[in-house]
């Protein structure tokens, strides 16, 4: 078909803006028909538009009722923390439903950032699991309306316990809020649902409330990168958090010789070990040089058949690269990378060589 007999329909190159499902859901909620279906005969642009605008609305919608909720925070936040900061036990985090799902979530994250938690379904508190708990722990109920009837069976015997109870919840004058000691508001104005039924708004605010409370009560202990790495042994995140110290050798593992070693016994000590690598060391231990595989071999070009009539001294590398036993074993890599060497000194305080890292160790470790 040429190209001037092309005919194009203006609505598909410039699809009407698709009528918002929720128009303006925070200030006109009561205005909302649950029942409006878009029109989109054929035009799958438009059907696009309208998806967009529906999405972008639930995300406009969830967001703001994090921001309701961060505008609400007050000084019960902080006692909660204090609650939490004093809890000499377990966070035991508790709910119901989709307020139980997102209580599962709180509870790990508690868990991953140096407080000890776990979650419990509250029916099965009733049934046994009041023997995970005891008088050092500090509960954590979730609750959008604070009148869950599993949530409310459960104040009784945990009360009775005498544990403190923070409650998450959108009811300040709920059950749930009389029997805490600290109340949290996750009020939201509706759920981003277009029914207005499905939890979402309300657990999406409760969920980042919990992230607070974990990350303030985290900051508060001091909680450190490698507090975070003993948290996470595996994965990428505890690889990336792993510590020279962690995967260093040590002890008779590490190759060390004095200045006045021979270069047979040089030559033995760097076989014996297996590492291609020795610390060259003073006589008080301090470290002052290292010879690698590359110095055995430059020393027999330098001194051909004298070479075994020298000492360690005489075909050492001086100043060699080394790194603190607490610095990050990828920072380690990194220095390994730049300089083109294989293999690095760990020094302690008294500039003695406590380990050494080599590229083997990094490649068990999955940094490579």
């Amino acid at each position: 078909m040429a190209a001037d007999n092309l005919k194009l329909d203006p609505e598909v190159l410039h699809p009407l803006p698709a009528k918002p499902l929720v128009p303006d859901a925070l200030k006109y909620a009561n205005e909302f028909d649950p029942a409006y279906e878009p029109d989109l005969g054929e035009n799958s642009l438009a059907s696009q538009s309208w998806v967009i605008e529906q999405a972008r609305q639930v995300l406009t919608m969830e967001a703001e009722a994090i921001k309701g909720a961060s505008e609400r925070l007050g000084e019960s936040f902080a006692r909660a923390i204090d609650l939490l900061y004093g809890c000499k036990g377990k966070v035991v985090v508790t709910g119901m439903g989709k307020s139980g799902h997102i209580g599962n979530k709180i509870a790990a994250t508690f868990a991953s950032t140096g407080t000890p938690a776990f979650f419990v379904h509250p029916a099965e508190l009733r049934h046994g699991d009041f023997g995970m708990m005891d008088e050092r722990d500090v509960v954590v109920a979730l609750s959008a309306t604070g009148e869950t009837s599993e949530i409310k069976l459960a104040i009784e015997p945990i009360k009775r316990l005498g544990l403190p109870i923070i409650a998450l919840t959108g009811n300040l004058s709920s059950t749930l809020a009389k029997f805490s000691n600290v109340v949290l508001d996750v009020w939201v104005p509706r759920e981003a649902c277009s029914l207005n039924l499905a939890p979402t708004s309300s657990t999406t605010a409760a969920l980042a409330m919990g992230d607070a409370l974990a990350i303030v009560l985290m900051t508060r202990k001091g909680f450190k990168n490698e507090d975070f790495a003993r948290s996470h042994p595996g994965g990428s995140l505890g690889q990336q958090l792993l510590t020279v110290a962690d995967v260093m050798r040590r002890g008779v593992a590490l190759p060390v010789v004095t200045l006045n070693t021979s270069y047979k016994q040089v030559l033995q000590e760097v076989t014996d070990k297996k590492l291609g690598f020795s610390c060259v060391c003073n006589d008080d231990g301090s470290l002052a040089g290292v010879i690698t595989e590359g110095d055995l071999r430059r020393a027999i070009l330098s001194f051909g058949v004298d070479v075994f009539g020298k000492q360690a001294f005489e075909f050492m590398t001086r100043n060699p690269k080394t790194i603190s036993s607490h610095s990050l074993a990828k920072e380690a890599l990194k220095i390994m990378e730049t300089f083109t060497i294989g293999a690095l000194v760990i020094m302690d305080g008294e500039q003695k060589p406590a380990g050494l890292i080599d590229l083997k160790d990094l490649l068990k470790a999955g940094l490579i």
